[in-house]
């Protein structure tokens, strides 16, 4: 059964795998300004390395105490596996306190690899990472989606989340970390 978990070398053969379905779909080019895209183009032809991989692994996990990368704020990462294979990543970013965030990009950025997509991968990882989001002390999260990724805004929607607006062309959520106290 599919679960959140720390990012951990057990996928390895997994992840890249999974990475080479998102080169196919054209993800990591020079145009692909997303945290995925840039980890593609850093990591894409190292990964293969144990070595490597177990660094990758350390410095996504050592993200949550220290800011680093493109978006500048701490972030938390979880991997959805079965096992030992990887099926997709979510990003919980501690506070939005970049513009770009708190316009466009919120607290939670997934990915679902692109054999395990439709099988409702994404609105389990959202759901299950909300806990991990209250435990960091935020009360409700900004998600975002393309305006045109239906796929997307449907999952927004199944776990809750509560339209805003449209800005940039990306629709705003808010979601509820915890359910409210009766």
């Amino acid at each position: 059964m599919p679960e959140l978990a720390p990012p951990t070398g057990l996928v390895h053969r997994s992840f890249i795998a999974a990475m080479e379905e998102f080169r196919a779909e054209g993800r990591g080019g020079p145009g692909d300004d997303t945290t995925l895209g840039a980890t593609l183009r850093e990591y894409g032809e190292k990964w293969h390395d144990p070595a490597v991989f177990e660094r990758y692994v350390a410095e996504v996990t050592a993200a949550a105490e220290q800011p680093a990368g493109q978006l500048g704020v701490p972030v938390t990462t979880l991997w959805y596996t079965d096992g030992s294979e990887y099926l997709g990543r979510i990003a919980i970013r501690h506070t939005i306190a970049t513009r770009f965030l708190r316009e466009y990009g919120g607290h939670i950025g997934y990915d679902v690899r692109p054999t395990a997509r439709r099988r409702g991968h994404a609105t389990g990882m959202l759901r299950a990472c909300l806990p991990y989001a209250a435990e960091l002390g935020l009360e409700s999260v900004l998600v975002t989606c393309d305006t045109d990724n239906t796929g997307s805004r449907k999952v927004i929607e199944a776990s809750g989340g509560v339209f805003e607006d449209e800005r940039g062309g990306k629709l705003r959520y808010w979601i509820q970390t915890e359910l409210p106290r009766v």
